[in-house]
Order: C-alpha cells, then structure tokens, then sequence
C-alpha cells in the first residue's frame, strides 16, 4: 500500500470517527458536512473527495459502526472463565453502562439514528437493517449455545428471544433518554432474566 493511499484511509478513517461522535450527540440532519471536517483537520471542500454524498458517508459511518460493534460483541460473547448465560449478562450490563452516560443519552448510533435516518435515506436504512440482523444472529446463536450448555433456557426459539431482547433493550434505551433516569433498563434487565430464565 502506497503512503499516499495510507494517508487516504487515514483521513478517511478520521472523518468517520468524528462523524461518529458528533453524530452521536446531535443525529444525523443536524450536522453539517464542515463541522465534522472542521473537527478532522480535513480542509473544507475535501468532503467529497472521500464520499460521494451525505447519504454514502452516513451509509460508510454505520457500516464502520456496526463493524466494530460487532467484533467487541463477539469478543464479549467468547470471554473465557464464563458460561454463556454470564456472557450475556454482561453484554445487557455494558450496553445500560453504555447507554447510561451522557445524563442518559447514550452512544448508540442505532438508538440515536435509526428513527431519524430510516425516513431519510434508503441507504443508511438497509445498513442499519444490516448491522441490527448481524447483532441479532450473534444473539440467537449465543442464546442457542447456552441452551445446550444448560446455563439458561427460553421459551421459543432462540431467533424469536433474541428478537425480542434486541427490541426490548432499544426501546429501554429510548425510554432512558426521555425520562433520564436509569429506571426502563432496570426493568429490561429484569424482563432478560424472565426470557432466558435466570434468578433475580
């Protein structure tokens, strides 16, 4: 790879992690393309040397997103020294620490986007369609392994709860920045351990 091809993905990379971030924050219509590139060191004008559109930047923004999401997810659902019940436990309790944060408005691009850009590009809808599919798979398949491990049961098929958790913990996290209290995650966590039949 050539330096100057290096130095393109560096920027290229630089521009979606402050994307990311102010997006975050303040969703997607509300950013303008020069407060992002302003806050990447990348000269204005520039932006489209790297994207074609607004809409191919928040689709490369939520590919990026769910790609990293997806890794540390599934290093969460493959810690060693656990059962899988205990792995997902944990995975439910980092994303209410996650979403937590901020005075309770979170970090979520699914949470904070979906709504918003589902209406607004074709694009970005079908990459968050992609992304929320490859946590939900993630989900079933951990949820069928610790079915036969023995270490939590349901009542439907694995698809179907992690379907369900998947919803459950989004709306939980809608409702937490509204009301800016905690209280919605608590109750997801207890409706999770009435779904895969842990004690309280």
């Amino acid at each position: 790879m050539s330096a100057s091809t290096t130095e393109t993905n560096d920027v290229r990379e630089s521009i979606l992690a402050n994307g990311q971030r102010i997006m975050a924050g303040k969703g997607f219509s509300a950013v303008g393309i020069n407060e992002i590139l302003t806050a990447s060191g990348v000269p204005k004008g520039s932006f489209y040397h790297y994207f074609g559109s607004k809409d191919a930047f928040g689709e490369a923004l939520l590919e990026s997103y769910f790609e990293d999401y997806l890794a540390d997810l599934d290093a969460t659902l493959s810690a060693p020294g656990l059962n899988m019940a205990q792995r997902l436990m944990g995975y439910w309790q980092n994303w209410q620490e996650m979403q937590s944060s901020l005075d309770c408005q979170g970090k979520c691009l699914t949470v904070k986007l979906g709504a918003e850009v589902a209406d607004l590009s074709e694009t970005m809808r079908l990459a968050l369609k992609r992304g929320t599919a490859g946590i939900i798979d993630r989900l079933a398949r951990a949820i069928e392994a610790g079915v036969v491990e023995g270490s939590l049961s349901v009542d439907d098929t694995p698809d179907a709860a992690a379907q369900s958790l998947y919803h459950l913990w989004l709306g939980a996290s809608v409702m937490v920045k509204v009301a800016r209290n905690t209280q919605p995650f608590e109750m997801a966590m207890r409706t999770t351990r009435q779904i895969l039949h842990l004690p309280y």
